[in-house]
């Protein structure tokens, strides 16, 4: 038999306790208890969706490449209905070629965005909503009109690929059909039917020989699954939350239902997993929605990467939506919030600085109810708070930036309604006052910098929400380019040539996200749960992680990651927050003070990505 090293490469490490130079998957003896031990990284078992690029043109019951990458994929047709194409990237959909029949409730089956197949559907008015069997082929670059469907019909269920596709199912003009058809990238042939005749169900997999269809508009029907073996269709384990219009991606041993409609209900969000036996009910959709485009070839990663995503479709309200909406599968690393030492003085509305969950500094705020204005300066060793100097001027709505020994604070309120514009530095032992920003401002305007010689403040209230930008230099503020949404209680991250600011309130709740590169801002993916009075941190735009807050309602523990592209659910809060702050990044930060409700909150939590666990094995 061979031994642990001949099949690790490594022997088995003597340690008295837990092995500090242990990497995920390693055995040690731990010669003080006895015991023998490993370490793996927490990853998550669930899953999650994130927000992607929005389309350019909302709509639903829409063609979409269902076997093809997250990044690569092309969905046409739909809404009103249409014609229109648009390919996406991985991050952003772009207009191509339209369709040479406008139709929705079509379907369609494809590869990558330079390889699809569209079919069957209603035609355009005037003529009425008239069933079609018209299909149609994407090289890439335009459409072209190819065989039709043997059975005209419309709300089928797609599989597989631009040159192996199956239609199985959907509805003619007069009755629901269990047809199935079956493609070989140049024309259809009739094979064996479902068990039972149904629409409005989903199908996935990634041949014409190996394919899935779920799902019914009439109920018991929609929890009704059956598997194709490339000759007949067999009866399978039904899905959890019987519903019709729903969207699926992967393959028949590793696929993904998600939203859909149950009688009498709006649209869901409910996201079921499919191992080739059973279905296991997951994390639910951001936005819930039914008759959505999707595309993915399994339902995971193993990775941060998407692995499926659903596009579009009709909200609850019943209005087509733009979202996309992606899905990274269980066994990403997961961070998790845990318990740290608490603030000697519990407060809300003060700033932070910071690089890690082991060094934090928080200054100025509040304590309510009333307005108990705090000049308050506290430091975090990685286990306790200690005060330090105060503040010169006491204040609450403050910006700040910068670390445990080089860090600025800005603006803010003095009482609580009136805006100031006074800047001090801290230099690890005081504050000393510098230049005033150019225009005084309140409300916890976003913060980006790196030290107490350089930072970006952006939004805020001045006499009304503002888009206003200032840059510190180390001396002066001067202002800069605006940013295309004027808001108030936002948070930022980043540093001054690249920053990124997010969420906040104008009108209403927004989850509006901001790039700024330097000169310009850019708007990007916006946030999962839109959000104001929310802690915001992140060394770089593109490791940005938001906590707490308000979603329109009481407080918050959502916690979401950004990455760059877009931002991603993941573990809460312990302790739901309002106006709590923080620092570090998105795989390392902390969080501390806040109402929820009130009086203020002393609470600190630490974020770690990702986060191990230790195992004993023998006792």
């Amino acid at each position: 038999m061979a031994t642990y090293k001949e099949k690790v490469g490594t022997s088995v490490v003597n340690y008295a306790g837990d092995y500090p130079g242990a990497v995920d998957g390693e055995l040690w003896y731990d010669s003080t208890n006895k015991d023998f031990k490993y370490q793996y990284a927490n990853v998550s078992s669930a899953g999650s969706w994130a927000t992607g690029g929005n389309l350019n043109s909302a709509r639903s019951d829409l063609a979409s490449t269902i076997a093809a990458s997250p990044t690569s994929s092309l969905i046409a047709g739909g809404g009103t209905p249409g014609a229109e194409t648009e390919k996406y990237n991985g991050s952003t959909w772009t207009e191509v070629s339209d369709l040479n029949t406008g139709r929705f409730s079509l379907r369609g089956a494809g590869d990558s965005n330079t390889a699809a197949l569209a079919f069957g559907g209603y035609g355009l008015p005037p003529t009425g909503n008239v069933v079609t069997a018209a299909t149609e082929l994407w090289n890439g670059a335009s459409w072209t009109e190819v065989s039709d469907l043997t059975t005209a019909r419309q709300a089928l269920a797609p599989a597989g690929t631009s040159t192996s596709a199956l239609a199985s199912g959907g509805a003619t003009n007069t009755a629901t059909v269990a047809n199935t058809e079956q493609w070989n990238g140049a024309s259809w042939t009739e094979v064996s039917d479902l068990n039972t005749a149904r629409s409005g169900a989903t199908g996935f997999g990634l041949v014409n020989t190996a394919a899935i269809a779920q799902g019914s508009n009439a109920i018991p029907t929609g929890s009704l699954t059956e598997l194709w073996n490339g000759t007949s269709w067999t009866e399978v384990a039904d899905i959890n939350t019987p519903r019709r219009t729903q969207s699926g991606a992967g393959v028949y041993t590793s696929g993904l239902v998600f939203g859909g409609e149950t009688p009498g209900a709006a649209s869901v969000g409910n996201t079921e997993t499919w191992n080739g036996l059973a279905w296991t009910e997951t994390t639910d959709l951001n936005t819930a929605v039914r008759s959505a485009g999707s595309s993915g070839t399994t339902n995971s990663t193993g990775t941060a990467s998407p692995s499926a995503l659903c596009i579009g479709g009709l909200d609850s309200p019943g209005s087509n939506i733009t979202t996309t909406q992606e899905w990274t599968g269980a066994g990403a690393p997961v961070g998790v919030w845990v318990t740290g030492g608490n603030l000697n003085t519990g407060r809300q509305g003060g700033a932070g600085a910071g690089v890690s969950n082991s060094s934090g500094l928080y200054f100025g705020g509040e304590v309510p109810p009333g307005s108990n204005l705090k000049s308050l300066t506290e430091k975090y060793n990685g286990t306790s708070w200690t005060e330090v100097t105060d503040m010169n001027t006491a204040r609450t709505g403050v910006g700040g930036n910068g670390t445990q020994t080089s860090a600025l604070v800005y603006g803010g309120a003095n009482p609580s309604t009136t805006s100031l514009a006074v800047t001090e530095s801290w230099n690890g032992v005081s504050w000393t006052e510098v230049n005033d920003l150019n225009t005084a401002r309140r409300a916890a305007g976003g913060a980006a910098g790196v030290d107490n010689t350089s930072a970006l403040f952006f939004g805020g209230y001045i006499s009304s929400p503002s888009k206003s930008v200032e840059k510190w230099n180390g001396s002066t503020w001067t202002s800069v380019n605006d940013m295309n949404q004027e808001r108030y209680s936002l948070a930022g991250a980043g540093i001054v040539t690249s920053a990124l600011a997010f969420g906040g309130y104008d009108t209403g709740v927004l989850g509006v996200t901001e790039h700024y590169n330097g000169s310009s801002w850019t708007e990007m993916n916006d946030l999962n749960t839109a959000r104001y009075n929310f802690g915001g941190t992140g060394a770089t735009y593109a490791s940005a992680l938001a906590f707490g807050g308000q979603p329109g309602g009481p407080s918050g523990n959502q916690t979401e990651t950004f990455n760059g592209v877009s931002w991603t659910e993941q573990n809460n809060l312990n302790n739901a927050r309002v106006n709590i702050r923080g620092n570090g990044t998105n795989t390392n930060a902390l969080a501390y003070g806040g109402e929820g409700p009130p009086p203020a909150r002393p609470f600190t939590e630490e974020w770690n990505v990702p986060s191990n666990t230790v195992k004993t094995i023998t006792d």
